[in-house]
Protein backbone atom coordinates (compact mmCIF):
# COMPACT_ATOMS: atom_id res chain seq x y z
CA UNK A 1 0.00 0.00 0.00
CA UNK A 2 2.86 2.57 0.71
CA UNK A 3 4.69 1.14 -2.13
CA UNK A 4 1.56 1.97 -4.40
CA UNK A 5 1.09 5.78 -2.44
CA UNK A 6 4.75 6.34 -3.39
CA UNK A 7 4.25 5.75 -7.08
CA UNK A 8 0.88 7.85 -7.57
CA UNK A 9 2.25 10.39 -5.93
CA UNK A 10 5.91 10.19 -7.63
CA UNK A 11 3.71 10.07 -10.67
CA UNK A 12 1.47 13.25 -10.52
CA UNK A 13 4.71 15.54 -9.63
CA UNK A 14 6.40 14.17 -12.73
CA UNK A 15 4.02 15.33 -14.62
CA UNK A 16 3.20 18.25 -13.03
CA UNK A 17 6.94 19.03 -13.44
CA UNK A 18 7.09 18.21 -16.92
CA UNK A 19 4.11 20.82 -18.23
CA UNK A 20 5.97 23.59 -15.99
CA UNK A 21 8.79 22.86 -17.42
CA UNK A 22 7.79 22.23 -21.24
CA UNK A 23 5.77 25.80 -21.11
CA UNK A 24 8.24 28.45 -20.72
CA UNK A 25 9.58 29.91 -24.22
CA UNK A 26 10.82 32.78 -25.31
CA UNK A 27 9.92 34.16 -28.85
CA UNK A 28 6.93 33.07 -29.26
CA UNK A 29 4.87 35.51 -30.59
CA UNK A 30 7.48 36.86 -32.81
CA UNK A 31 6.55 37.16 -36.46
CA UNK A 32 7.89 34.79 -39.53
CA UNK A 33 7.58 34.95 -42.90
CA UNK A 34 4.61 33.15 -44.22
CA UNK A 35 6.62 31.59 -47.00
CA UNK A 36 8.75 29.90 -44.58
CA UNK A 37 8.36 26.07 -42.73
CA UNK A 38 10.63 25.47 -39.72
CA UNK A 39 11.68 22.21 -38.78
CA UNK A 40 13.40 21.63 -35.41
CA UNK A 41 15.49 18.64 -33.51
CA UNK A 42 16.52 19.15 -29.96
CA UNK A 43 17.67 17.29 -27.03
CA UNK A 44 17.10 18.32 -23.25
CA UNK A 45 18.61 17.05 -20.34
CA UNK A 46 16.87 16.99 -16.99
CA UNK A 47 18.32 16.22 -13.37
CA UNK A 48 16.74 16.62 -9.89
CA UNK A 49 14.91 15.16 -7.06
CA UNK A 50 11.23 14.98 -5.28
CA UNK A 51 10.56 16.06 -2.09
CA UNK A 52 7.54 13.67 -0.46
CA UNK A 53 5.11 14.06 2.23
CA UNK A 54 7.17 12.59 5.36
CA UNK A 55 3.95 9.79 5.77
CA UNK A 56 4.80 8.09 2.46
CA UNK A 57 8.59 7.41 3.85
CA UNK A 58 10.27 7.83 0.30
CA UNK A 59 13.01 9.40 0.62
CA UNK A 60 16.61 11.07 -1.64
CA UNK A 61 14.18 10.45 -4.75
CA UNK A 62 15.80 11.75 -7.83
CA UNK A 63 14.94 11.97 -11.48
CA UNK A 64 17.14 11.68 -14.42
CA UNK A 65 14.90 12.68 -17.61
CA UNK A 66 16.57 12.69 -21.54
CA UNK A 67 14.05 13.97 -24.10
CA UNK A 68 14.69 13.49 -27.74
CA UNK A 69 12.08 16.93 -29.75
CA UNK A 70 10.92 17.44 -33.22
CA UNK A 71 9.08 20.16 -34.24
CA UNK A 72 7.50 21.67 -36.89
CA UNK A 73 6.71 25.32 -37.21
CA UNK A 74 4.74 26.85 -40.16
CA UNK A 75 3.57 30.40 -40.23
CA UNK A 76 0.14 31.53 -41.99
CA UNK A 77 -1.52 34.34 -43.80
CA UNK A 78 -5.07 34.47 -42.06
CA UNK A 79 -6.91 37.67 -43.85
CA UNK A 80 -4.88 40.00 -43.02
CA UNK A 81 -2.97 38.85 -39.82
CA UNK A 82 -0.35 36.66 -39.10
CA UNK A 83 -0.87 33.12 -37.59
CA UNK A 84 0.94 29.21 -36.94
CA UNK A 85 1.25 26.21 -36.25
CA UNK A 86 3.45 24.73 -34.00
CA UNK A 87 3.54 20.99 -33.83
CA UNK A 88 6.00 19.32 -30.95
CA UNK A 89 6.73 15.45 -30.60
CA UNK A 90 8.73 14.28 -27.84
CA UNK A 91 10.53 10.48 -27.00
CA UNK A 92 11.55 10.25 -23.15
CA UNK A 93 14.14 8.00 -21.63
CA UNK A 94 13.05 8.20 -17.96
CA UNK A 95 15.27 6.59 -14.57
CA UNK A 96 13.71 7.85 -10.88
CA UNK A 97 15.50 6.16 -7.83
CA UNK A 98 15.44 6.44 -4.28
CA UNK A 99 14.61 4.80 -0.60
CA UNK A 100 11.30 3.48 -0.11
CA UNK A 101 10.65 2.56 3.77
CA UNK A 102 14.06 2.79 3.96
CA UNK A 103 14.75 -0.14 0.94
CA UNK A 104 16.49 1.07 -2.38
CA UNK A 105 13.44 1.23 -5.06
CA UNK A 106 14.19 2.65 -8.78
CA UNK A 107 12.33 2.67 -12.28
CA UNK A 108 13.20 3.17 -16.09
CA UNK A 109 10.92 4.07 -18.86
CA UNK A 110 10.92 5.32 -22.63
CA UNK A 111 9.21 5.51 -25.13
CA UNK A 112 7.44 8.26 -26.87
CA UNK A 113 5.91 11.21 -24.94
CA UNK A 114 2.46 13.28 -25.48
CA UNK A 115 2.26 15.38 -28.59
CA UNK A 116 1.19 19.02 -28.80
CA UNK A 117 -0.09 21.09 -31.58
CA UNK A 118 -0.86 24.45 -31.14
CA UNK A 119 -2.02 27.11 -33.47
CA UNK A 120 -1.39 30.90 -32.21
CA UNK A 121 -3.22 34.56 -33.95
CA UNK A 122 -1.29 37.50 -33.65
CA UNK A 123 -3.94 40.50 -33.39
CA UNK A 124 -1.69 43.09 -34.47
CA UNK A 125 1.61 43.98 -35.68
CA UNK A 126 3.39 43.25 -38.65
CA UNK A 127 1.57 41.84 -41.43
CA UNK A 128 2.07 38.84 -42.82
CA UNK A 129 4.60 38.89 -46.08
CA UNK A 130 8.04 37.38 -46.53
CA UNK A 131 11.44 38.05 -45.07
CA UNK A 132 11.84 41.52 -46.97
CA UNK A 133 8.48 42.82 -45.44
CA UNK A 134 9.60 41.89 -42.11
CA UNK A 135 12.75 43.70 -42.58
CA UNK A 136 10.52 46.70 -43.96
CA UNK A 137 8.15 46.89 -40.99
CA UNK A 138 10.91 46.49 -38.35
CA UNK A 139 12.96 49.49 -39.73
CA UNK A 140 9.91 51.57 -40.33
CA UNK A 141 8.29 50.65 -36.73
CA UNK A 142 11.75 49.92 -34.41
CA UNK A 143 9.02 50.38 -31.30
CA UNK A 144 6.24 48.22 -32.07
CA UNK A 145 3.38 46.34 -29.57
CA UNK A 146 2.14 42.51 -30.60
CA UNK A 147 -0.86 41.33 -28.82
CA UNK A 148 -1.82 37.77 -29.30
CA UNK A 149 -4.07 34.58 -28.87
CA UNK A 150 -3.22 30.98 -28.81
CA UNK A 151 -4.84 27.59 -28.38
CA UNK A 152 -2.30 24.46 -27.75
CA UNK A 153 -3.81 20.44 -27.31
CA UNK A 154 -1.21 18.16 -25.58
CA UNK A 155 -3.02 15.12 -27.23
CA UNK A 156 -2.89 11.39 -25.58
CA UNK A 157 -0.16 9.96 -28.25
CA UNK A 158 2.52 8.95 -25.68
CA UNK A 159 3.25 5.14 -24.61
CA UNK A 160 0.75 4.10 -21.76
CA UNK A 161 -0.26 1.10 -20.52
CA UNK A 162 -3.31 0.92 -18.13
CA UNK A 163 -1.61 -2.28 -16.38
CA UNK A 164 1.20 0.31 -15.34
CA UNK A 165 1.23 2.69 -12.79
CA UNK A 166 4.13 4.66 -14.22
CA UNK A 167 3.62 5.69 -17.87
CA UNK A 168 5.64 8.40 -20.22
CA UNK A 169 2.11 9.33 -21.82
CA UNK A 170 -1.00 10.83 -19.51
CA UNK A 171 -3.92 9.24 -21.61
CA UNK A 172 -5.96 12.46 -21.22
CA UNK A 173 -6.17 15.40 -23.30
CA UNK A 174 -4.89 19.10 -22.15
CA UNK A 175 -6.42 22.34 -23.17
CA UNK A 176 -4.37 25.48 -23.09
CA UNK A 177 -5.60 28.34 -24.42
CA UNK A 178 -2.99 31.49 -23.82
CA UNK A 179 -2.75 35.12 -24.53
CA UNK A 180 0.08 37.02 -25.00
CA UNK A 181 2.16 40.18 -25.25
CA UNK A 182 5.23 41.52 -27.00
CA UNK A 183 6.88 44.22 -26.89
CA UNK A 184 9.87 46.12 -29.38
CA UNK A 185 11.93 48.84 -28.38
CA UNK A 186 14.96 48.24 -31.21
CA UNK A 187 17.47 45.60 -29.75
CA UNK A 188 15.13 44.73 -26.87
CA UNK A 189 12.03 43.18 -26.45
CA UNK A 190 9.76 42.54 -23.55
CA UNK A 191 6.77 39.47 -23.67
CA UNK A 192 4.10 38.20 -21.15
CA UNK A 193 2.18 35.31 -21.43
CA UNK A 194 -0.94 33.77 -19.45
CA UNK A 195 -1.77 30.42 -19.85
CA UNK A 196 -4.52 28.05 -18.31
CA UNK A 197 -4.75 24.32 -18.54
CA UNK A 198 -7.52 22.23 -18.92
CA UNK A 199 -7.13 18.45 -17.94
CA UNK A 200 -9.90 16.10 -19.79
CA UNK A 201 -10.10 12.77 -17.17
CA UNK A 202 -8.29 9.76 -17.27
CA UNK A 203 -10.62 6.93 -17.03
CA UNK A 204 -8.45 4.25 -17.72
CA UNK A 205 -6.15 5.00 -14.80
CA UNK A 206 -4.33 2.24 -13.12
CA UNK A 207 -6.23 -0.30 -11.22
CA UNK A 208 -9.26 0.44 -12.83
CA UNK A 209 -9.81 4.04 -11.09
CA UNK A 210 -10.45 7.39 -13.05
CA UNK A 211 -7.99 10.20 -12.21
CA UNK A 212 -9.17 14.37 -12.12
CA UNK A 213 -6.68 16.51 -12.25
CA UNK A 214 -8.26 20.76 -11.29
CA UNK A 215 -6.37 23.50 -14.09
CA UNK A 216 -3.42 24.88 -13.75
CA UNK A 217 -2.79 28.89 -13.97
CA UNK A 218 0.46 29.56 -15.60
CA UNK A 219 2.45 33.39 -15.97
CA UNK A 220 5.89 34.10 -17.97
CA UNK A 221 7.39 37.19 -18.79
CA UNK A 222 10.73 37.24 -21.00
CA UNK A 223 13.16 40.17 -21.67
CA UNK A 224 15.04 39.66 -24.97
CA UNK A 225 18.33 41.29 -26.18
CA UNK A 226 19.70 41.15 -29.54
CA UNK A 227 23.14 42.03 -30.15
CA UNK A 228 23.43 41.63 -33.69
CA UNK A 229 20.94 40.09 -36.69
CA UNK A 230 22.34 36.74 -35.98
CA UNK A 231 22.72 36.57 -32.05
CA UNK A 232 20.20 37.20 -29.33
CA UNK A 233 19.93 35.85 -25.50
CA UNK A 234 17.09 35.91 -23.00
CA UNK A 235 16.41 35.79 -19.51
CA UNK A 236 13.01 34.09 -18.37
CA UNK A 237 10.85 34.01 -15.25
CA UNK A 238 7.64 31.57 -14.60
CA UNK A 239 4.87 31.18 -11.92
CA UNK A 240 2.22 28.14 -11.71
CA UNK A 241 -0.46 27.26 -9.45
CA UNK A 242 -3.06 24.67 -9.30
CA UNK A 243 -3.10 21.03 -10.60
CA UNK A 244 -4.47 19.42 -7.60
CA UNK A 245 -5.56 15.78 -8.42
CA UNK A 246 -8.00 13.08 -7.20
CA UNK A 247 -8.45 9.13 -7.45
CA UNK A 248 -11.43 7.84 -7.65
CA UNK A 249 -12.84 11.35 -5.69
CA UNK A 250 -9.99 11.23 -3.28
CA UNK A 251 -7.68 14.31 -3.17
CA UNK A 252 -3.79 14.02 -3.35
CA UNK A 253 -3.80 16.94 -2.01
CA UNK A 254 -1.03 17.58 -4.27
CA UNK A 255 -1.71 21.55 -5.19
CA UNK A 256 1.46 23.46 -5.52
CA UNK A 257 3.80 26.01 -7.04
CA UNK A 258 6.42 26.04 -8.65
CA UNK A 259 8.93 29.06 -9.93
CA UNK A 260 10.92 28.56 -13.02
CA UNK A 261 13.89 30.68 -14.11
CA UNK A 262 16.03 30.08 -17.34
CA UNK A 263 18.60 32.00 -19.94
CA UNK A 264 18.66 30.74 -23.84
CA UNK A 265 21.11 32.00 -26.55
CA UNK A 266 20.65 31.79 -29.84
CA UNK A 267 23.06 32.04 -32.69
CA UNK A 268 22.03 31.72 -36.60
CA UNK A 269 25.00 29.71 -37.93
CA UNK A 270 23.84 30.39 -41.85
CA UNK A 271 20.72 31.95 -43.47
CA UNK A 272 18.34 28.80 -43.06
CA UNK A 273 20.11 27.06 -39.94
CA UNK A 274 20.36 28.33 -36.19
CA UNK A 275 21.17 26.92 -32.83
CA UNK A 276 20.28 27.37 -29.35
CA UNK A 277 21.33 26.55 -26.04
CA UNK A 278 18.97 27.23 -22.70
CA UNK A 279 19.37 26.30 -19.20
CA UNK A 280 16.22 25.90 -16.99
CA UNK A 281 15.63 25.85 -13.41
CA UNK A 282 12.07 24.70 -11.59
CA UNK A 283 11.94 25.24 -7.96
CA UNK A 284 8.82 23.92 -5.65
CA UNK A 285 7.70 26.43 -3.34
CA UNK A 286 6.13 23.75 -1.47
CA UNK A 287 7.30 21.53 1.20
CA UNK A 288 6.83 18.49 -1.61
CA UNK A 289 7.16 19.05 -5.33
CA UNK A 290 10.27 18.72 -7.88
CA UNK A 291 13.37 20.57 -8.03
CA UNK A 292 14.80 20.51 -11.79
CA UNK A 293 17.51 21.34 -13.65
CA UNK A 294 17.48 21.18 -17.08
CA UNK A 295 19.94 22.01 -20.40
CA UNK A 296 18.27 22.23 -23.56
CA UNK A 297 20.04 22.47 -26.98
CA UNK A 298 18.33 22.81 -30.10
CA UNK A 299 18.88 22.93 -34.19
CA UNK A 300 16.08 24.55 -36.25
CA UNK A 301 16.44 24.47 -39.99
CA UNK A 302 13.76 27.08 -42.39
CA UNK A 303 13.12 25.75 -45.91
Amino acid sequence: MKSQKFLINLLILLVAANLFAQDIEPRRWSALPVNSNILGAGYAYSFGNVEFDPLIEAKDVSIDVSTAILSFVKPLRIGKKLGRIDITVPYNFIMFEGRLSGNPASLYRNGFGDSRIRFSLNLNGPPPGNMKDLMMYYKDNPVNTTFGVSFALTLPTGQYFNEKLINIGQNQIILRPQFGILHNWRSWSYELTGSIYFFTNNHNFFGNSTKKQEPIFALQSHLIKRFSPKLWSSLSVSYGIGGESEVNNISNADLRTNLLSAASVGYSISAKQGIKLAYLNSTTLKDIGSNTHSIIFGITHLF
